[in-house]
């Protein structure tokens, strides 16, 4: 017993532990009688005895209660518990969020939250196993979901390289699934690109009965040729009706893209600004929540047509315009603009966004122009192009 000059009294343990002593204590008595200091006493005699350092020993059980503490607390708050697979995926996603655009991002977690954290969310990444990967991806395997599957398999192993680099694990578990996952089949978007076949498109798109924010949504397509998700998301402040303009930021090529318009688009374009044109968005939502217009909406509005997914895609009014202009002879660098197909180099494309602009104008009009002639039936006539 250790007794201060205060008078307070502290029972104390010697001991050796690779020829050296050290010392720890077992309490303040009274509170601790001479019974529960000999228990303790014994307790550490016998980890002395087994070559284990009672103080070490000590240490380990507080941080291990501090830790065990911390778990609870981060499960009351609905946190990942620490070293888990779902905490250690979530710092490797804000550790490289700045070098992807914002979508892509929100994009794989997205797919984390909803086939991956659900199945080994909790579990500490260390303890994953192959197994455990292939049962993530094998029902989107069995669904024939194999893009899915493929860029999940990838995310998954994306999560280790940044466990490994930081010590959570020592190998990949998911590596060895990929070889499990079929190959994906390219598939081309469906499009009709016989001229004839086109102008009997338009007029079924002419008589669709939807409603009249989809109709219009579903004949501006043809004349614009933009990707599906740029139209159902246009926003009333980038067009210019006057100067027969819509300009706005690309995120899949991350460039501003002008698209000129047609007197026949922007037609369109009026008819529907009374009733839209208070709005964020030219095609909004039909829920009334904000949003725009789904992406599904204009394939189910041709499909109610008679078009399945293997005749006409929504896509596909790129593919016919990209077809016919460039054998009508129009600039394939002009045709290429338009589409928004933009060069890799940032420099080029900045300097060629507004290329060919004039070009485009003078075409633009002349493909709404042509596909006027073939709604109505005329002979199909290539039109030329104007210098």
């Amino acid at each position: 017993m250790l007794v201060k000059t205060n008078g307070a009294k502290w029972w104390r343990f010697d001991y050796s532990v690779d020829v050296r002593r050290k010392t720890i204590s077992l309490g303040v008595y009274p509170s601790t009688t001479l019974a529960d200091a000999r228990r303790k006493a014994g307790g550490a005699r016998v980890l002395v005895a087994n070559g284990v350092d009672p103080s070490d020993n000590r240490k380990a059980d507080k941080v291990a209660r501090k830790d065990a503490i911390e778990q609870e607390m981060r499960v009351d708050a609905g946190l990942p518990l620490i070293n888990s697979f779902e905490y250690v995926t979530r710092e490797w996603l804000a550790s490289n969020a700045h070098t992807v655009r914002d979508i892509t991002h929100q994009k794989k977690l997205r797919r984390f939250e909803l086939y991956v954290f659900p199945a080994v969310g909790q579990m500490p990444i260390s303890e994953v196993k192959s197994p455990d990967v292939f049962s993530i991806v094998r029902p989107l395997i069995i669904k024939n979901q194999l893009e899915t599957a493929h860029r999940l398999r990838s995310d998954i192993s994306g999560a280790f390289a940044y466990a490994i680099a930081h010590g959570f694990t020592d190998y990949d578990p998911a590596q060895a699934v990929g070889a499990q996952i079929p190959a994906q089949k390219v598939t081309h978007n469906a499009a009709i690109t016989d001229p004839k076949e086109v102008g009997q498109l338009l007029r079924d798109i002419t008589d669709y009965q939807g409603t009249f924010v989809v109709q219009t949504a579903l004949r501006l397509s043809p004349y614009l040729f933009q990707r599906p998700g740029e139209i159902r998301q246009m926003e009333w402040k980038d067009i210019d009706l006057a100067a027969m303009e819509w300009r706005y930021f690309v995120t899949k090529t991350e460039v501003q893209h002008i698209v000129p318009l047609s007197r026949q688009a922007v037609a369109i374009l009026e008819a529907i600004k009374p009733l839209t044109g208070v709005g964020q968005y030219v095609f909004p939502s039909s829920r009334g929540d904000g949003r725009p217009m789904s992406d599904g909406t204009i394939r189910t509005a041709l499909k109610t047509l008679g078009y399945e997914k293997d005749v006409m895609s929504a896509h596909g009014f790129r593919t016919t315009a990209s077809t016919l202009l460039n054998e009508q002879g129009w600039s394939p660098d002009a045709i290429e603009r338009q589409l928004c197909h933009m060069p890799k180099d940032q420099v080029r494309a900045a300097y060629n966004r507004a290329q060919y602009l004039d070009e485009r104008r003078r075409m633009m009009q002349a493909w709404a122009d042509y596909l006027d002639g073939l709604k109505a039936g005329a002979d199909v006539i290539p039109f030329r192009r104007v210098v």
